[in-house]
């Protein structure tokens, strides 16, 4: 028996490209079942449980699903911008709390979220280095980011700007890590977290420069009258927000009419929550959404589909399976002559079965093995893979 195993072990060996080939398609076969069912699986109980975690979202009208996934997720195609009066107005009803999110910018590669402080205790993120945002320009980093760019606090990150050529004029922002978070496993360890009027900055509607009143700014002046004084072409714009110069940054302009991507909506009770939706039931340029209703619609598509995947996937195994079983009785025609051999130098028919049920043997064991440990690091990073879908 043992010699048996041993011949057929040596025959994998000798064989390797034909060996390679069928493991190769018996481990992909039991793989990609396993693997589906797992990240879907996986990603329906992530998505709900952060879905479920965020009452409400209010932001423009238009797609929910864009809105839901910009404001969870960060996700990069952000849906049209509501003005910071609505922020304001909505706060002022006291039927919840309220946080803003405006998340439409990146820095290397991360999402800059814009918020408030009470951001972090609604998600119940803590600082795992250095100390919380507490100035314009600072920003606190997720864990990913920081693991990443290998970035700590006193460091910094620079934004990104959207556009190769930016005739705005809007500069990059340089701003100082103050800290960074905690690992959770979620979409904030991948994100950048600044002041709401830092993302302002940013986008141009604020920046600071020297005062053209004093007098080293008399290069800068292209013209003095009255009360106006009219700068030229010169002028230079802080790149970055310092103690020194943090008092010359002003914005143009009334902050209600400033941009946000969505407002997060933390009512006490079922009772404030219906009057708040009830708000924004017939409005024609809002709306106010459940997440975990939005993303249940969502899941459904997703399970519908995965159950055509599946079926797919078994028609495609059952053509894999009759394919190695034609490669095997090919290979045992063709092996006529050796099988001869063994019987005339005194192997049994039962010697001979057990060489050929050796070889399937190990096959389907290198498969299997193979198989589980794919599934195994799949399942260790389906969260990953899910968030860099959700990124893009």
């Amino acid at each position: 028996m043992g010699n048996a195993l041993f011949l057929g072990w040596r025959y994998l060996t000798h064989h390797r490209f034909k060996s390679s080939i069928l493991i190769a398609s018996i481990t992909l076969m039991l793989f990609l079942p396993a693997a589906t069912r797992l990240l879907v699986d996986d990603s329906a109980s992530a998505l709900t449980a952060r879905a479920n975690q965020t009452p409400l979202v209010l932001g423009a009208h238009g797609s929910e699903l864009e809105l839901v996934l910009s404001t969870l997720y960060f996700h990069a195609e952000s849906p049209a911008p509501i003005e910071n009066q609505t922020y304001v107005e909505v706060e002022a009803t006291g039927l919840a709390d309220f946080i803003p999110i405006h998340s439409r910018f990146r820095a290397q590669g991360a999402p800059i979220v814009g918020t408030s402080l009470q951001y972090f205790d609604f998600r119940g993120l803590n600082i795992a280095d250095g100390r919380q945002m507490g100035l314009l320009g600072e920003c606190v980093i997720g864990a990913n980011v920081a693991a990443r760019l290998g970035l700590g606090p006193g460091d910094s990150i620079i934004s990104s700007p959207e556009t190769v050529f930016d005739i705005a004029g809007v500069y990059p922002l340089k701003m100082i890590v103050a800290g960074v978070l905690e690992a959770g496993g979620t979409a904030d360890d991948d994100a950048v977290f600044v002041d709401v009027r830092t993302t302002w900055i940013i986008q141009g509607l604020g920046h600071g420069h020297t005062d053209l009143a004093a007098a080293e700014a008399g290069a800068a002046v292209l013209s003095r009258r009255d009360d106006m004084i009219t700068a030229n072409a010169s002028l230079t714009q802080y790149a970055e927000i310092t103690p020194d110069n943090i008092g010359a940054f002003h914005f143009h302009g009334s902050d209600n009419s400033f941009p946000l991507t969505s407002v997060i909506a933390i009512p006490p009770d079922q009772k404030n929550a219906a009057l708040l939706r009830g708000r924004y039931h017939n409005s024609d340029l809002l709306q106010l959404v459940v997440p975990g209703n939005v993303l249940d619609d969502l899941l459904e598509t997703v399970f519908a589909v995965q159950n055509y995947v599946i079926i797919g996937l078994a028609i495609l195994s059952f053509a894999t399976i009759a394919v190695i079983t034609l490669v095997f009785l090919l290979s045992q025609q063709l092996r006529k002559g050796e099988f001869h051999t063994l019987r005339r130098i005194g192997a049994t028919r039962g010697y001979v079965l057990v060489l050929i049920a050796s070889e399937l043997g190990f096959v389907f064991l290198i498969s299997c093995l193979s198989a589980a440990a794919l599934t195994i690091v799949t399942r260790f990073y389906a969260m990953r893979i899910l968030q860099t879908f959700l990124t893009l």
